[in-house]
C-alpha cells in the first residue's frame, strides 16, 4: 500500500424505511460511534469495531416502530458499501481471515475471503427467537447483506454454545477478527493485488 494513502469511506444512505450516514477508516484505533435506534445491534457493531481496530461511526433512523429489520439490513448495506469503497482495489492486503473464537461455552469459527464474489455459509442453531427486543434471525439478514455489498465470501459456523446472546456476540467479534487479519497489508506485497488474475 502506497505511503498516506487512507482507506476510508464515507456512505449516505436513504429510502423511506432508513436514513444513514456511515464513516469508515480500516486502519484506525477501534473506535465506535453507533446509534442505531436498536440497543443489541449497536452492542455488536460496538464489539466487532473494537475487534476489526477499524474505526466507525453509523447513525441511522429507520422505522424501528414495525421492527428492527429494514435497520439491520440497510445498516450491513451501507458497512459493506464502505468496506469496497475503502478497500479499492484490495492492492496488498491479505485478502483472507480466519477466527476461532470462544466466549464462555460458546464456541464459533468464522473463515472470510474479500473474493468479490458474495457468499454466506451460515450453519449457526440459536435457541432463542429473541435477545431482548432483536429477533435473533436478523443476525443472518446482517451478514447476508454485508456480503452482497462487501463482495465477501463468508462462512460462519457454530461449533458448540447454548446462550443466544453468547452465540451472537462470538460471531460478530469473529467476523471482526478475521476482516482484521484480511484486510491488513503486507508489506512484501504492497503493490500487488492478491489474485492470480490480476484483479478482485
Amino acid at each position: 500500500m502506497t505511503e498516506n494513502k487512507l482507506r476510508t469511506a464515507q456512505i449516505e444512505r436513504a429510502t423511506k424505511e432508513t436514513q444513514i450516514r456511515l464513516a469508515l477508516d480500516i486502519d484506525g484505533s477501534g473506535c465506535a460511534q453507533i446509534a442505531t435506534g436498536c440497543g443489541f445491534l449497536d452492542h455488536m457493531l460496538e464489539l466487532f469495531t473494537a475487534h476489526s481496530g477499524f474505526d466507525l461511526q453509523i447513525a441511522c433512523r429507520g422505522d424501528v416502530q414495525v421492527d428492527y429489520h429494514h435497520t439491520t439490513e440497510d445498516v450491513a448495506i451501507a458497512l459493506g458499501q464502505a468496506l469496497t469503497q475503502a478497500l479499492g482495489e484490495k492492492r496488498g492486503i491479505n485478502r483472507y481471515g480466519q477466527q476461532l473464537l470462544p466466549m464462555d461455552e460458546t464456541l464459533v469459527l468464522v473463515a472470510l475471503d474479500f473474493s468479490g464474489r458474495a457468499y454466506l455459509g451460515y450453519d449457526v442453531q440459536l435457541l432463542s427467537t429473541k435477545v431482548g427486543d432483536f429477533d435473533t434471525e436478523l443476525a443472518e439478514e446482517f451478514m447476508q447483506a454485508l456480503c452482497r455489498n462487501a463482495g465477501l465470501t463468508l462462512h460462519i459456523r457454530q461449533m458448540c454454545g447454548h446462550n443466544t446472546h453468547h452465540i451472537i456476540e462470538a460471531i460478530f467479534k469473529g467476523v471482526g477478527r478475521a476482516m482484521r487479519q484480511a484486510v491488513a497489508v503486507d508489506t512484501r506485497f504492497a503493490e500487488r493485488i492478491p489474485s492470480t488474475k490480476g484483479v478482485i
